[in-house]
C-alpha cells in the first residue's frame, strides 16, 4: 500500500460511497462536496486513473450532437480551466482549439449543421475554407478537403493531472479518497442500496455510485442493475520528434479517414476510431489489469495509418515512437449512462463514456451530484439517462457484436435516420415477415425492428443516406398521401403497454396522470405524467378496461423509464399491480378517410361516429379474432388502433390488406407517421417534450384536469406558472416558406434576427408542401400570439437562414374535422 492508502482508515459508514477512481468518480466526489456533502468516500481498487483514464488522449472539445450534451462538455472545459487556481494542482489544460475537416459534401453539410447549433450554445465556431484550414495546420494535405470548422475555445488537458486536481478539490471539501480497496459486493436493504462490502470491511451508505468504468457492467450485476457496456481495443500512435511541427496546433480531426491528430510536445499523436473495432474482455477483465496496455496490431491499423500519411505526408518519413493499444468501454448507442438505476433506489451510475470521458467528466459529475442532491435529474438528460436501457442490451453477445460498430460510429457521418447495422433482429413483431414481403425497410428502436418505409417493386430496399432528400422521399410522399386521402396501415406493436389493476388503480392513476381517469369503462384519456416541477415524465394514453383495470400505452423507448416511474410513485399501502404486457399484444393501426369502410367489411360492430366516437375503445370481432379497437390518432385522420393478441395478428393483417384493396390501402412506415404527426403538431416524448418542459410550455394544458378531486403530481407548479403571467417559453410549430430546405432538430430559431430557441424536430410535410419544424422559443415579455404575429422568424439550416411562419395551432386540420367524423 502507498502512504496515501495507509494513512486513511476505512470508515464503517458514509453518506455516499463512490466506486471507481477514474476521472468520472473523482468528478462526482468533487461536485458532491461543492453541494455540501462532506461524508463522501471514494474507493479505488488500485490507484487513481489506473483503468482507462491514464491513457486517454485528453481532448476536451465542446460541440456534441445535441445542445444539452454540448453545454455539459463546455462546462467541463470551463471547470478544467479553473481547477489549478482553485486547488493548486496543475491540469495541463490549454485552449488550443479544434479543427474538423470535410472531404465530401455530406460531411461538410454535417459540419455546417453543427456550426449552426454552436450558435445556439454560444460557442464561437467558424466555417472555413481548405486554405484557411491549412493555415491552421501547415503540414496538412488539403487537396481533397472541401471545407472545415474551427472551434477556437476547444481544449486539451492531461487526464492524470486533471483527475488529481478533482481528487484534491474533493479532499479539500471533506471527501475521503482511499486507494487499494477492492469492492466485492453490494449491501441492499428494503429495495435500496445500503452500502458496499470490501476486502477490508463493510461500509454502510445512503447512496452508492458506480463509476467503475470497464468494470461497471460486472459491478452493476452484483446489485441486479443493468449497465450495458463493453470494452474495445482503442489505438493511437505517437511519432518521433518533428522539428517542422508548429507548437500549439489545434486538435485536427479527419473523420472521413477515422483519425484525429494532436500536437504533443513536438510530436504528433494520431488516434483512430476505426469502423471495424475489436471488442476486448469477452471473458472478463483480468484481475491484475493495472496501468496496462494491450498487444499491438499493426495489420488492423494499417489502413488508418495509410490514411494518416495521406493527410500528413510528413508521416511517410517520420518514425513512430509509441504504438499504444488500451481498452475503452462503449455503450450500445454511443451515449454514456447516467442517473439512478431503475432496479435499485439510491444506486447511481456514471459509466460507459465511449472514449469521451475526459470531455464529459466535468459535466457528468456535476449532473450526477445534483441528481443525488435534488432527488431528480437536474435537467433533461434523456440522451444519457440509464433508464433508456432494456435487459437484453446487457447480454454478452449483443454487446460484443455492437461494440464492433460503436467505436467507429463516433467518426462516421451522422446522417439523419442512420441505422445500426450490428446486433439487429433482437425484437421482431409477429408481422415482420409480412412487412418484409411488402418491401419494408426496417429501422431499430429499443431493439424492435420497425418498418420505416416501404420500397416499391424493383426498388432496392436499402437506405441511401444524405442530409438532403434521401432515396425514400417519394415513397414517403405516396405513403403520406394514402393516409391523408384513403387508408394506410402501420405496425405499432413496439408500443410499450402496461396493465394497471387493483382496487386502488383509479386513485393511483389519477394521482400520477394530469388528466382525469375517472371515466366510464371503454373511455380513453390522453394525459401526461408530470413531476413536481410540472415537467413531463411521460406522454401516454390510458384506456379504462374495467372498473379496476386500465391499459396504459407509451412509446417504445420509454418501457424501462415508465415502469420505474410507476413503481416510484406507488404508495406502500396501495392495492394496485402493474404488469408489462408489451409482448402480449400486436398493434395494427388503420388510419385514413377510408379506415371505417375498410374495418366495416370485417366486423359486425357499428363503427359509426355515433356508436364508436373518438376517444373510445371497444372489443370487437374482426375476422376470426377478438381485438380491442381504440379510436384515436397520432396522424390527424379518422382511424383506429387495433390491439390484437399476438398470435392472431398475422391473420388480421392479411384480412385488413384484402379488405382495403378496393380503397387503395397502403402500408406506411415510421417516417411517414413522423411527417403526418408533425403536420398536426403532435408532440413526441424525448424530443418535443421532456422532464424539463412543463405541460403549459408544451401547449398541453388541455390534457390536465385542474378540478379533479385529489389533484395530481405537478398541479401546484402549473398553477404557479399560470399565475405568473404570459409564458416566457412556449412550444411553437413553423412552416418553411421555401420548400427546399430540410431540418431535423437542434437548428437555431431566430426572431427578428436574434436566436430565441432551437428546433426539437423537423420533417417535410407533403400535405402542406414544405418542411414543418417544431421547437421552443423564449421571449422575456411572453410568447403570445400577438408577438408571433408581429415577429419575423427564421430557422438556420447549414448556416443559411430561411423564413418560416409560426403557429400555436396544427398546420393541418386545426379544427379536427378529419378526426371527428
Amino acid at each position: 500500500m502507498t502512504k496515501q492508502e495507509s494513512s486513511i482508515q476505512l470508515p464503517t459508514s458514509a453518506q455516499v460511497v463512490i466506486v471507481g477512481g477514474g476521472i468520472i468518480g473523482c468528478s462526482v466526489a468533487y461536485h458532491l462536496t461543492k453541494l455540501g456533502f462532506t461524508d463522501v468516500v471514494l474507493l479505488e481498487r488500485r490507484q487513481l486513473t489506473c483503468g482507462t483514464t491514464w491513457h486517454a488522449a485528453g481532448l476536451v472539445p465542446t460541440l456534441r450532437a445535441t445542445y444539452n450534451m454540448s453545454m455539459l462538455a463546455n462546462y467541463s472545459a470551463t471547470l478544467y480551466d479553473q481547477l489549478e487556481a482553485e486547488t493548486g494542482q496543475g491540469t495541463g489544460f490549454v485552449r488550443n482549439g479544434s479543427l474538423t475537416i470535410a472531404t465530401n459534401r455530406e460531411r461538410l453539410a454535417e459540419l455546417k449543421r453543427g456550426a449552426s447549433m454552436a450558435k445556439v450554445a454560444g460557442f464561437p465556431c467558424d466555417v472555413i475554407s481548405p486554405e484557411q484550414a491549412k493555415e491552421l495546420w501547415p503540414l496538412m494535405n488539403v487537396d481533397d478537403v472541401l471545407g472545415a470548422i474551427h472551434l477556437p475555445m476547444d481544449g486539451m488537458t492531461n487526464p492524470v493531472d486533471v483527475t488529481q486536481a478533482l481528487a484534491k478539490g474533493a479532499r479539500l471539501g471533506g471527501a475521503k479518497i482511499i486507494e487499494g480497496v477492492k469492492v466485492l459486493d453490494m449491501k441492499i436493504r428494503d429495495g435500496k442500496a445500503a452500502g458496499v462490502i470490501t476486502e477490508q470491511g463493510d461500509i454502510d451508505a445512503e447512496y452508492v455510485v458506480n463509476c467503475s468504468g470497464m468494470w461497471a457492467r460486472e459491478f452493476g450485476r452484483k446489485a441486479g442493475v443493468n449497465v450495458p457496456l463493453h470494452a474495445a481495443e482503442h489505438f493511437y500512435v505517437v511519432t518521433e520528434n518533428m522539428p517542422e511541427l508548429t507548437r500549439g496546433l489545434p486538435t485536427m480531426r479527419d473523420m472521413d479517414g477515422y483519425c484525429y491528430y494532436k500536437e504533443d510536445a513536438g510530436k504528433i499523436l494520431v488516434g483512430m476510431f476505426e469502423p471495424n473495432a475489436k471488442p476486448w474482455g469477452m471473458n472478463g477483465i483480468p484481475e491484475d489489469f493495472f496501468f496496462d496496455q494491450l498487444p499491438d496490431d499493426f495489420e488492423h491499423l494499417e489502413p488508418y495509418l495509410e490514411a494518416a500519411m495521406h493527410r500528413l505526408p510528413i508521416l511517410e518519413r517520420t518514425g513512430l515512437q509509441v504504438f499504444f493499444n488500451g481498452p475503452e468501454s462503449f455503450t450500445p448507442d454511443d451515449r454514456y449512462h447516467l442517473g439512478e438505476a431503475p432496479e435499485l433506489r439510491n444506486y447511481f451510475v456514471a459509466a460507459g463514456f465511449n472514449s469521451v470521458g475526459i470531455q464529459s467528466a466535468g459535466g457528468a459529475g456535476k449532473m450526477l451530484a445534483e441528481w443525488i442532491h435534488k432527488g431528480h435529474a437536474p435537467q433533461d438528460l434523456w440522451d444519457v439517462d440509464i433508464r433508456r436501457n432494456l435487459p437484453f442490451q446487457g447480454t454478452q453477445k449483443y454487446l460484443e457484436e455492437r461494440t464492433t460498430e460503436s467505436l467507429g460510429l463516433l467518426y462516421e457521418t451522422h446522417f439523419p435516420f442512420k441505422q445500426f447495422k450490428t446486433a439487429r433482429g433482437v425484437r421482431r413483431s409477429v408481422l415482420h415477415d409480412q412487412l418484409k414481403a411488402q418491401g419494408a425497410v426496417f429501422g431499430v428502436e429499443s431493439g424492435w425492428e420497425r418498418a420505416n418505409w416501404f420500397a416499391n417493386e424493383g426498388q432496392t430496399a436499402e437506405y441511401e443516406l444524405s442530409f438532403g432528400r434521401q432515396n425514400w422521399f417519394d415513397n414517403n410522399r405516396a405513403e403520406h398521401e394514402a393516409v391523408r386521402t384513403s387508408v394506410g396501415v402501420i405496425d405499432q406493436s413496439s408500443f410499450s403497454k402496461y396493465q394497471i389493476e387493483g382496487p386502488d388503480a383509479e386513485a393511483f392513476l389519477n394521482r400520477i396522470c394530469s388528466n382525469n381517469v375517472s371515466v366510464n369503462v371503454g373511455k380513453m384519456v390522453y394525459t401526461q405524467w408530470l413531476n413536481e416541477r410540472g415537467g413531463i415524465e411521460a406522454d401516454v394514453t390510458v384506456t379504462r378496461l374495467a372498473q379496476d383495470c386500465y391499459l396504459v400505452v407509451s412509446g417504445a423507448a420509454c418501457q424501462t423509464r415508465d415502469m420505474d416511474w410507476l413503481r416510484r410513485n406507488k404508495p406502500d399501502n396501495a392495492f394496485v399491480v402493474f404488469t408489462d404486457v408489451t409482448s402480449a399484444y400486436a398493434v395494427v393501426t388503420v388510419m385514413g378517410p377510408k379506415s371505417r369502410d375498410t374495418l366495416s367489411k370485417l366486423t359486425n360492430a357499428d363503427m359509426s361516429h355515433e356508436e364508436f366516437p373518438f376517444g373510445t375503445s371497444q372489443e370487437i370481432e374482426l375476422g376470426y379474432a377478438i381485438v380491442r379497437a381504440s379510436r384515436i390518432t397520432y396522424v390527424g385522420e379518422l382511424g383506429w388502433e387495433l390491439y390484437i393478441p399476438t398470435e392472431y395478428a398475422p391473420s388480421v393483417y392479411e384480412l385488413l390488406m384484402e379488405a382495403g384493396e378496393e380503397f387503395g390501402i397502403k402500408p406506411y412506415g415510421y417516417h411517414t407517421m413522423n411527417s403526418l404527426r408533425m403536420e398536426k403538431c403532435y408532440r413526441h416524448w424525448g424530443h418535443d417534450i421532456t422532464d424539463e418542459d412543463t405541460a403549459l410550455e408544451a401547449g398541453l394544458g388541455f390534457a390536465s384536469d385542474f378540478e379533479k378531486e385529489g389533484g395530481f403530481i405537478g398541479k401546484e407548479a402549473l398553477l404557479a406558472q399560470k399565475a405568473a403571467g404570459p409564458l416566457k417559453k412556449r412550444f411553437v410549430a413553423f412552416l418553411f416558406e421555401n420548400p427546399e430546405p430540410l431540418c431535423y432538430h437542434e437548428e437555431p430559431i431566430y426572431a427578428n434576427g436574434k436566436i430565441v430557441g432551437r428546433t426539437t424536430a423537423g420533417m417535410f410535410g407533403h400535405t402542406v408542401g414544405a418542411t414543418v419544424a417544431m421547437g421552443y422559443v423564449v421571449n422575456d415579455d411572453g410568447v403570445t400570439k400577438e408577438w408571433l404575429d408581429n415577429t419575423d422568424f427564421e430557422i438556420e439550416v447549414e448556416c443559411e437562414r430561411y423564413a418560416v411562419k409560426p403557429s400555436f395551432r396544427s398546420l393541418y386540420d386545426p379544427a379536427m374535422e378529419k378526426i371527428k367524423c
